[in-house]
């Protein structure tokens, strides 16, 4: 086992995420935050959905270079402009996650924020990965 997901039955059932998880393993990727800057450095998509989709990719994209997959998520945190936009589009955001990510949850936190450091952002996610 390299993994334990962690779910107490005296917390409320996670959605999305597992509420704590045990890692065994020996190497810890830290992945910076990523919005949804393309190869050129411009934020591409309008929607909350759109700049999910590219700033998860983005995730996806360093973790791979780093030797990693979907499975080796231990921990996300994404920071959320307008939470309530991000709400309202939560089943979106799912499949997206599974298209890129896979049926595995780690911990996760979703933080609203004033702004993004750049202002046509809208959501930035960062990582922790542990790989054998």
């Amino acid at each position: 086992m390299t993994f334990e997901r962690i779910n107490p039955s005296e917390l409320g059932p996670p959605q999305g995420f597992s509420h704590a998880v045990a890692s065994s393993r020996a190497r810890t990727i830290y992945l910076a935050g990523q919005t949804a800057l393309n190869p050129d450095g411009v934020i591409v998509g309008d929607t909350i959905t759109e700049q999910f989709e590219q700033a998860l990719g983005n995730i996806m994209t360093a973790l791979k270079a780093a030797g990693g997959t979907g499975d080796d998520l231990v921990s996300v945190t994404v920071y959320i402009v307008d939470i309530d936009d991000y709400k309202a589009h939560v089943r979106e955001v799912g499949r997206i996650w599974k298209r890129l990510v896979g049926s595995h949850y780690p911990a996760m936190a979703a933080v609203g924020v004033a702004r993004l450091w750049d202002i046509e952002a809208l959501v930035e996610i960062s990582a922790t990965a542990e790989l054998d």
